[in-house]
């Protein structure tokens, strides 16, 4: 049987408590590392934390990115604050109830071009009025509501001094007779063409309309003819 001395007891006792710190040691290293796990888990588990509004918005944004015509939006707000209707962009021609409301000479010459299908333009505009004043003074042109006194049609009187009812039938007789008597074909051509004053003149001055032919174009006027109105009554109005 072995003695235990004093000093056996004393190195026991050293090496018991050597032992347990070691252990001890042991189960602190492993707790940290099961913490740090644990911690490294939880991090990796969690879902993301939701974006704000501002972050939502400004993703949206550059994923659907357009192109936007400002000056087209203003506008389209200011038809919205006033109230106002938006169209579309169309052109309007004059017709007939513009040229009579207008009630000139000018308007006159403009109707009977209408009516006849020709170019209601400023070459045929120029011609109509200086012939009209080859037949009537230019202050009285609407005598006999017959601007250029024509004569063509069974309700005239001899040699153009014929009367209409009012300044609109008179243009619509006088497109009638341009349209229909054949000797007015190279009339028509010129005024369909309607890119020549000269070209026009001189087939008026061949045709049969006026018996002394304008003596080929001598008697012919070429300065500007004033805009002058008729009274409301020769229109029929």
């Amino acid at each position: 049987m072995t003695k235990t001395t004093p000093v056996h007891r004393m190195l026991r006792e050293r090496l018991d408590a050597s032992r347990a710190s070691s252990r001890t040691r042991g189960a602190l290293v492993g707790a940290a590392i099961l913490v740090s796990f644990g911690f490294i888990a939880t991090f990796s588990l969690a879902p993301p934390a939701p974006q704000s509004e501002a972050a939502s918005i400004a993703a949206y944004a550059a994923e659907h990115a357009q192109d936007v015509d400002v000056s087209t939006v203003a506008a389209k707000q200011h038809l919205e604050a006033t109230g106002a209707v938006e169209r579309d962009e169309y052109d309007a021609t004059d017709g007939e109830e513009t040229f009579i409301a207008g009630g000139t000479n000018h308007d006159w010459a403009k109707l009977v071009l209408l009516y006849a299908g020709f170019p209601v333009n400023d070459v045929n505009v120029t011609v109509v009025t200086r012939w009209m004043r080859q037949e009537n003074y230019v202050d009285s042109w609407w005598t006999r509501n017959n601007p250029l006194n024509n004569g063509w049609g069974a309700s005239y009187g001899p040699g153009g001094t014929g009367r209409n009812v009012d300044l609109v039938a008179a243009a619509r007789n006088a497109a009638d007779a341009l349209l229909r008597n054949r000797g007015y074909a190279a009339i028509r051509a010129a005024f369909m063409d309607g890119t020549d004053t000269a070209a026009i003149e001189r087939a008026i001055w061949a045709s049969p309309w006026a018996s002394g032919h304008y003596a080929n174009g001598s008697h012919w006027h070429y300065n500007p003819v004033p805009v002058v109105p008729a009274p409301r009554s020769a229109w029929g109005r």
